[in-house]
C-alpha cells in the first residue's frame, strides 16, 4: 500500500530515521560513518538544513534538523540517501537498494521536547549496549553538541528557539 503524503509544516523542526534495507548493515567501517557525515555536512548547506542532532547507528540514521524550506526536505534526502548509496555500492561491490522505503519523519515543536528527541537519539548507543556512555560513542552529535567537540568543521547549527 503506498504512503499516504507526508506532513510538510513550515519552520517545524523533524525528527527523520531512514533504516537499510532488510535491516542490514549500511555501515562497515569507521571509513563508512565518516564518508556520511561528510555527504551530510554538503547536503546540510546545499539545502539549508539546520541539523540540530544526529546518530548513525550500524543499520539506520537519526537525524533531527530544520529545513529552511520545507519543500526542500525530500530533495535533501534524497541526494543524501543516493549520495551515498552509491558510495556505499561501489566501495562493496554492491547493485540495488541500500535504504528500506521512504524516510520516516515526524514533526517536532521547537521546544523541551525538541532537546528531549536530541538526547533520546544521542542515548540510543548506550540503550544498545555498545558503549557505556554517550560520550563514547564517536558518531553522534552528543560531543559536539556537550562538549562544542567537532571532528574539522562543525556539524551541528545552533537552536534559536
Amino acid at each position: 500500500m503506498p504512503s499516504g503524503p507526508r506532513l510538510l509544516i513550515d519552520k517545524a523542526c523533524y525528527h527523520i530515521i531512514t533504516r537499510g534495507n532488510q535491516q542490514q548493515a549500511v555501515f562497515l567501517l569507521a571509513r563508512d560513518y565518516q564518508k556520511y557525515l561528510f555527504i551530510l555536512r554538503k547536503y546540510t548547506k546545499k539545502y539549508h538544513f539546520l541539523l540540530y542532532g544526529f546518530c548513525l547507528m550500524l543499520n539506520h540514521v537519526h537525524l533531527v534538523g530544520e529545513p529552511i524550506e520545507i519543500k526542500k526536505l525530500a530533495k535533501f534526502m534524497q541526494c543524501l540517501n543516493r549520495s551515498y548509496t552509491a558510495y556505499f555500492n561501489k566501495r562493496y561491490q554492491k547493485v540495488g537498494h541500500l535504504w528500506q522505503g521512504r524516510f520516516i519523519s515526524k514533526v517536532i515543536v521547537k521546544d523541551k521536547y525538541l532537546l528531549d528527541c536530541i538526547e533520546y537519539i544521542e542515548f540510543n548507543p548506550v540503550r544498545a549496549n555498545i558503549v557505556k556512555t554517550a560520550a563514547d560513542y564517536p558518531w553522534s552529535s552528543y560531543k559536539e553538541r556537550i562538549f562544542n567537540v567537532a571532528a574539522k568543521d562543525k556539524l551541528l547549527d545552533e537552536i534559536h528557539f
